[in-house]
């Protein structure tokens, strides 16, 4: 406390006005004034030293509390009941330090996510890309014009699943990040039930699936062209999953709440250990067809929810799944 410049100053100060007042009150008024004054400046210059040194303490403990911080120990506890300048310094300093503290435990997590989003996508680049080196070192040798046609086809398709792969990617960061922006919007429920479903038609008549569709005139409120994407991944998860001359239905029902898009299907259902697994970057489940990558229905979870939306899973190994997907009229 003393290696302190200014307080050394101030008892100095208090010390020599101390000595001064005694002096005079003994010129004046003689031995018993000398004495009064010379009590109590010693008195005040003891209680503002005491006074003092108790700031000096706290300001230490604050110091070691921003030490132990810094050095990412586990800091003691420094918030009291106390009312003063010094009480509200404390309390803003454990406020920045746990916001600071909170802002590394997320920046850690980031980076973990970060590299287990590289190595994911490594793993799901490195098979077409593999497979591509092996067509073009066969393309250099084949003569055959059939064989080679076809080599050719082979990497044309693992070209356009590196494609999409990478397009995917590519918005499920850009919506990780924030920077695209959904413009919601009023429309029919209906006209967006058959734009979605629009693509699927060969495909669903391929399979002999029935589809269904109820028409109810409901409103919803969001992102035309991103909830598109989004219910179009799902339908698709569903008609992968629906054996031949299966059924498929889409409804749409609204309440007080929210509104709510249910896509149906009656296909191999889902095992319950892996519907909390489903929206999961990168996660197959065992029924998961061999050119399945996983990051389907994480987009649309992740479209969903950045219209403060949810999707809802229930399922019945062998009986069909439900996928319920929710806007909500106000933000929860």
């Amino acid at each position: 406390m003393l290696k302190n410049k200014d307080l050394r100053i101030m008892i100095l100060l208090a010390a020599a006005l101390t000595a001064v007042a005694s002096i005079c009150g003994y010129a004046l008024c003689g031995i018993s004034a000398f004495f009064l004054l010379l009590v109590v400046g010693v008195t005040i210059t003891c209680g503002f030293v005491f006074i003092t040194k108790r700031r000096y303490e706290d300001i230490s403990v604050l110091n070691l509390y921003l030490e132990k911080v810094l050095s990412g120990g586990e800091p003691p506890n420094i918030l009291d009941q106390e009312e003063g300048e010094l009480s509200i310094l404390k309390t803003n300093i454990y406020k920045a330090t746990s916001t600071l503290c909170h802002q590394k435990d997320l920046l850690s997590k980031d980076k973990v996510a970060m590299a287990n989003a590289i190595a994911d996508i490594s793993h799901q680049l490195k098979t077409p890309l593999t497979s591509m080196i092996v067509m073009n070192d066969l393309l250099m040798t084949e003569e055959d014009k059939q064989k080679r046609e076809e080599f050719l086809k082979t990497q044309s398709n693992q070209l356009d699943r590196m494609n999409w792969l990478i397009q995917t990617l590519l918005k499920l960061s850009k919506i990780d990040a924030g920077t695209i922006a959904m413009k919601s919007e009023i429309i029919n429920a209906d006209d967006l039930i058959s734009e979605l479903i629009n693509p699927f038609e060969i495909q669903m008549e391929l399979k002999n699936i029935t589809y269904h569709h109820e028409n109810r005139n409901m409103q919803v409120k969001c992102d035309k062209n991103w909830t598109i994407e989004a219910l179009q991944n799902i339908v698709k998860n569903c008609i992968e999953h629906i054996d031949e001359g299966g059924k498929l239905e889409i409804t749409a029902h609204e309440t007080n709440i929210f509104t709510e898009i249910v896509i149906e299907d009656n296909g191999c259902g889902i095992p319950k250990d892996e519907i909390s697994h489903i929206f999961e970057r990168f996660y197959k489940g065992r029924n998961a067809s061999k050119d399945s990558v996983g990051i389907g229905l994480a987009l649309s979870k992740s479209i969903i929810t950045s219209q403060h939306g949810d999707i809802l899973v229930e399922s019945n190994e062998g009986e069909g799944t439900r996928f319920r997907v929710r806007f909500y009229k106000t933000i929860l």
